[in-house]
């Protein structure tokens, strides 16, 4: 059986040796696994788990009482319908990609009186099957989301193109340092170290800590 603590500490310490000072965080990726499989290592302590889907996350956290100590992310797709419950449900949201959707957010930021934190993902490839906002739009977004809807921008997020990754993540980085901001989501299981040379404050860690994803 995997020991997903182990696995956590001793990915824990690889970051450490690399992270060059850059308190770099690490995103649970918990999507797919039941509560029973993670719980281990939400008894060890840690703190950030990363969701893919607004149902699962709620069924899956709603009823935990160690959910008071979890920051919980979403890091799917999120549509403008499920915003309402999306904002009840996390504390960070790194898939903020439109206007219309940054529009229903502000609106249910409102009226549930609470505040997100929020990271613009960027379609740093271009590529069409994949959402963000293009590189050239970056500027004009923040300021319509930052100053006109009041949300809490805290960083920029991004998956670039496998075969062009470590330029875009210097890109990315670039982009994020010019912006001025606090955070930047950068970084998976497979590229994770070139996240953190890149400056990623958080990245995205599944399999390395879970094992193999279940299928749903």
């Amino acid at each position: 059986m995997i020991n997903i603590v182990d696995n956590f500490i001793n990915l824990k310490s690889k970051i450490s040796l690399i992270n060059n000072g850059n308190k770099t965080k690490i995103i649970a990726v918990s999507k797919t696994f039941t509560i029973e499989h993670i719980k281990p290592l939400i008894d060890y302590g840690h703190q950030d788990f990363g969701e893919n889907k607004v149902q699962e996350a709620e069924h899956k956290w709603n009823n935990l009482n160690e959910r008071l100590n979890i920051n919980l992310h979403m890091i799917g797709k999120l549509q403008s319908n499920k915003a309402k419950k999306a904002v009840q449900i996390f504390d960070y949201i790194h898939s903020l990609d439109n206007q219309k959707l940054a529009n229903t957010l502000s609106k249910y930021e409102r009226d549930l009186n609470k505040k997100i934190k929020y990271f613009i993902q960027v379609n740093i490839g271009n590529e069409v099957q994949k959402s963000g906002i293009n590189v050239s739009e970056i500027d004009q977004f923040y300021d319509y989301c930052q100053k006109d809807l009041n949300l809490n921008i805290v960083g920029l997020m991004a998956i670039p193109p496998i075969d062009n990754f470590k330029e875009n993540f210097k890109t990315i980085s670039k982009l994020n340092t010019m912006l001025n901001l606090p955070e930047l989501s950068l970084g998976m299981s497979n590229d994770y170290i070139d996240a953190i040379n890149n400056k990623a404050t958080y990245v995205r860690i599944g399999s390395l800590i879970f094992g193999k994803r279940f299928n749903k």
